[in-house]
């Protein structure tokens, strides 16, 4: 059963409301360079062509020869057709419906009809990984320079299968993950007793908040503890620990266009050891009340506004770190609030209890902070990296 928020109103039909013309101008490029899961690989099947928007962009999939999952782009270079709309996979290539070009996994004609030899074009694509039963792209220029660590509960027998929610929203995916370190909406959307305390790491284009959130329930404050790896802008696996309950959840944010982002969640509960048979319950309970919460952020989401200089409490620091560590994903010259300049109050001022320009105290190790460690649970070979707090005092 769900808990009622005290702000929820079914009644609201918030479609009805006119949108501010702000609501669709972000200063920072709708796509961020970095890896985006665009499928499951079980909706990849070998012989068939799958049909994709993302990034602006029309694209397929499909898996050549060897199995291995492609992604290209969606038009024949021939005479435009879309190879998704009635096209073929022959032979690990893909087949255009209108005139029987073929291209391969790589992109390059291998095939056209009539021609003494294929023609020397290619259609354009992605690079392609695929893991933890995940498709993953990479969009940006160059080739990757750094990868998607494996998620060790999608193949752990210790979790159940998991629970598979997407919806799309009309807010930049930057956004999305400023979620996660937005302690006050713990609060008043997910019924956290009070905001959490967070800690924040960073190393290269790998990112960790940590913290415990408390939730009452029947007059019982239920403390859980949670750590949040970010692999890039488009990636996150959250793990939370309580003591009734432990999920995974894998967030996948993912452009669709300049206006419209997708968040596909994937929780993964363990298995209660002392009552296995009440898995299928627990996922029931959970997914009501985990979807609940998801849309209620999709209805703010589709009419909030960005700002560029949010007015910070002092509890709300991770906004500002986490978008110092999101810039790096837009090209150079560009912040996560498109600004010229980084590092400075510009992408939010923190008022009362703040250092005053809004950054985030440097502490050392001998005040208590948590060592260094690697970004990677269980790797090393990271370069040394610390915690900041960036929560509240208790």
């Amino acid at each position: 059963m769900r808990i009622r928020r005290r702000h929820d109103n079914k009644d609201l039909d918030s479609t009805a409301l006119p949108r501010d013309p702000r609501a669709d101008e972000y200063p920072m490029p709708s796509v961020p360079y970095g890896w985006y899961a665009v499928l499951r690989s079980g909706e990849l099947r070998a012989g068939k062509v799958v049909s994709l928007h993302y990034f602006g962009r029309a694209l397929i999939a499909f898996r050549g020869p060897d199995g291995r999952a492609a992604v290209r782009d969606a038009h024949c270079p021939h005479y435009g057709a879309h190879l998704g709309v009635g096209g073929k996979v022959v032979d690990g290539t893909v087949q255009c419906p209108f005139h029987g070009w073929r291209f391969g996994a790589d992109g390059r004609c291998v095939e056209a009809p009539f021609a003494a030899r294929p023609p020397k074009v290619s259609i354009g694509g992605l690079p392609v990984r695929e893991h933890s039963g995940l498709v993953f792209v990479y969009a940006g220029p160059g080739e990757p320079s750094w990868e998607v660590p494996e998620i060790e509960e999608t193949g752990s027998r210790d979790f159940a299968s998991p629970i598979d929610d997407t919806c799309r929203a009309r807010i930049h995916i930057q956004e999305m993950r400023e979620n996660i370190v937005d302690e006050s909406h713990f609060h008043f959307i997910h019924g956290q007793s009070e905001p959490p305390v967070q800690e924040w790491r960073e190393d290269g284009p790998f990112a960790e908040a940590r913290g415990t959130i408390s939730r009452r329930v029947f007059g019982w404050d239920i403390h859980n503890t949670f750590d949040a790896y970010m692999y890039g802008p488009g990636v996150m696996v959250v793990r939370a620990h309580g003591p009734v309950l432990s999920v995974t959840a894998v967030a996948l944010s993912t452009p669709v266009d300049d206006r419209t982002s997708e968040l596909r969640m994937l929780y993964y509960l363990r298995k209660p050891a002392w009552l296995p048979f009440l898995t299928p319950l627990f996922k029931l309970v959970f997914r009501a009340e985990a979807l609940g919460e998801v849309r209620e952020e999709v209805r703010i989401w589709d009419h909030k506004i960005h700002q560029a200089r949010p007015v910070l409490l002092p509890h709300e620091k991770g906004i500002r770190a986490l978008r110092r560590w999101y810039g790096q994903f837009y090209p150079s010259g560009s912040t996560a609030d498109g600004q010229v300049s980084s590092g400075s109050a510009a992408d939010g001022q923190v008022v009362s209890g703040s250092t005053g320009d809004g950054q985030v105290p440097s502490r050392s190790t001998g005040d208590g902070q948590v060592p260094a460690r690697s970004v990677h649970p269980g790797k090393g070979g990271g370069r040394a990296t610390r915690f900041e707090e960036v929560g509240r005092a208790r």
